[in-house]
């Protein structure tokens, strides 16, 4: 199976700046790539778009060839820098796990996720509690794809550690793609095969220029 944009252009307003301008790029199943560079040259806008929470201005995201919105939950899952945004304030954290149609004991107790959260709402636990549950809401079983924006960025050594462990087990073990977008450059050569640099390729469009295709 396989990710991929074609051609992709985004910019976040009509008459306002390219984002991106003219990207390709692909994953296959099995695959790390890591996503790095500076703020402010896409990558995040990448991500959000390879998972089909933006829609580009001008090409497409496929998934074996076809577009990836579909019926059902997606198997392309992103998880963002900061949990407390992707969570319904309003539902209980057993409920949050729930939309995906997908609860299994052994990976909530790999991930430290304690029985008694389940009951709580997302202002009762921290940042780091919040985003074991987004975690493992994203490695539902019918993922093929994981994006991890900034996943671990804001969270305490331990915890980091404990939740890139699961979810390289769980990529390695499904052979799910996993794209790895951060800033963190050691991060991305320990965990992925291949690193991106958005800096080099998105160059172009920061200096308003024309850019050419790009295939990761």
């Amino acid at each position: 199976m396989r990710l991929e944009a074609k051609n992709i252009s985004f910019k976040y307003s009509s008459n306002g700046k390219s984002i991106l301008k003219d990207v390709s790029m692909h994953i296959d199943e099995g695959e790390r790539v890591g996503i790095v560079g500076p703020s402010g040259y896409g990558k995040s806008t990448l991500a959000k778009l390879m998972a089909g929470y933006l829609t580009p201005m001008s090409g497409s995201v496929l998934l074996d060839g076809k577009p990836l919105r579909g019926k059902g939950v997606c198997p392309v899952q992103l998880i963002y820098q900061h949990p407390e945004k992707a969570i319904n304030p309003r539902w209980k954290m057993g409920r949050v796990l729930e939309e995906s149609g997908f609860m299994n004991e052994e990976l909530l107790s790999r991930l430290g996720i304690e029985k008694q959260w389940l009951t709580r709402f997302p202002r009762e636990l921290s940042g780091g509690e919040l985003q074991r549950f987004c975690v493992a809401r994203s490695l539902f079983e019918g993922t093929r794809f994981l994006i991890a924006d900034e996943m671990s960025t804001m969270l305490d050594v331990i915890t980091q550690a404990q939740l890139w462990n699961v979810v390289l087990n769980e990529a390695e073990k499904r052979n799910m793609g996993l794209i790895v977008v951060t800033h963190n450059q050691h991060l991305a050569e320990r965990v992925c095969t291949r690193i991106i640099d958005l800096s080099l390729i998105n160059n172009e469009v920061h200096s308003q220029s024309e850019i050419a295709e790009v295939c990761l």
